[in-house]
């Protein structure tokens, strides 16, 4: 007995400390399963759980200390050293670490961009598959995942191919020989041909040598944005050729001789229909922006399930003013189908997410 009262009299100093840990974990075990019940579904949860889970891991190493059986001399040394330290990587991490959340908070306040839009910042060109509180995660045109912190992207200019529609361009150089119009008219075609609207032709430059021109279309569904602007100098090369303009360097040489009637255009190939064509297209997308496409899915099914929850607030303030049965019964069976919808919603996302973990 005696040898147990002496583990208990070693042992009981730590008790406080002991139990202030055990409830520090449990308290952020609590939070996350509370968070990925009702939570993980809002937009810029992620973010908010971050944040939380960094200050509550502070104050909790602040109770242990506080909750550990030392004297108060030491206890004020460990709480000067902390507060030393926190000051030194505050004023040592403040271009990178702090700068790099402050940075991705005022882009989500700012929500120039949302994952599964088109950016480009600098020579980085791709798809946004995520966005974090210290990085965005775009896929490129390789199907690669490159990572720049926030702090890069507030610091350059941010190009958003707009989601609703954007211009697709290509530049070409002719020779002086060829009439202005007629180069305008068959590029203007071959835009048109590429199932782009509203197609324009410019002149951008008068070189030495050369003409160059540039053709705009209007691409609205901007997630075959590398099929079609593929496709936009297929149908200039294909025009050009079948109307008989050669595209070559104006300073082209070749030691062969040739007669003045040759035209270096290429022979007609077989094409392909355009079902086909249009089902590799698709697939080219699909294959190169996968993780984009997801990330794009699953904040538009966010953006649905709080349209849905905004919608049944609003019925339930109708039900609260509302003081005829029969509109009252409209709304309730109004109310009880959005909340369906609300609770397929929340399953269907809960799937993806637990999908892309175990991918």
């Amino acid at each position: 007995m005696e040898i147990f009262n002496s583990i208990f009299e070693v042992i009981k100093p730590l008790i406080p400390s002991s139990a202030v840990i055990l409830g520090f974990i449990l308290l952020l075990i609590i939070i996350r399963f509370i968070g990925e019940r009702k939570y993980a579904s809002i937009e810029g949860y992620k973010i908010k759980r971050q944040i939380i889970v960094l200050l509550l891991s502070f104050a909790g190493l602040l109770a242990i200390i506080i909750a550990l059986p030392i004297g108060d001399s030491i206890r004020g040394q460990l709480l000067s050293l902390i507060g030393i330290l926190l000051s030194a990587a505050i004023a040592l991490s403040a271009t990178t670490f702090i700068g790099n959340v402050m940075a991705g908070i005022m882009l989500r306040a700012v929500r120039s961009f949302k994952p599964g839009d088109f950016i480009r910042i600098g020579e980085h060109f791709g798809r946004v598959s995520d966005q974090g509180l210290l990085h965005v995660e775009i896929q490129t045109e390789e199907r690669d995942l490159t990572t720049m912190p926030n702090l890069y992207l507030v610091t350059n200019p941010v190009k958003v191919v707009h989601s609703s529609g954007t211009f697709i361009t290509a530049t070409v150089s002719l020779g002086y020989d060829i009439p202005r119009r007629k180069v305008q008219e068959l590029l203007a075609k071959a835009a048109e041909e590429a199932e782009l609207g509203e197609p324009f032709v410019t002149i951008v430059d008068l070189g030495d040598f050369s003409v160059t021109y540039k053709v705009a279309g209007l691409l609205e569904d901007v997630k075959h944005f590398i099929t079609a602007r593929s496709k936009l100098r297929e149908k200039i090369l294909d025009v050009l050729h079948e109307n008989g303009i050669e595209i070559v360097s104006p300073t082209f040489m070749n030691t062969r001789s040739f007669t003045e009637q040759k035209k270096f255009i290429p022979h007609i190939e077989r094409t392909i229909s355009a079902e086909d064509k249009e089902e590799v297209e698709s697939e080219i997308e699909k294959l190169v922006f996968d993780k984009a496409d997801e990330a794009a899915s699953m904040e538009e099914l966010k953006s649905k399930q709080k349209a849905v929850t905004d919608e049944i607030e609003k019925i339930k303030e109708k039900l609260k003013q509302e003081k005829d049965k029969q509109r009252q019964e409209r709304l309730n069976s109004m109310k009880e189908e959005l909340e369906r919808k609300q609770e397929w919603l929340g399953k269907l996302i809960k799937h993806k997410e637990e999908n892309s973990k175990e991918s």
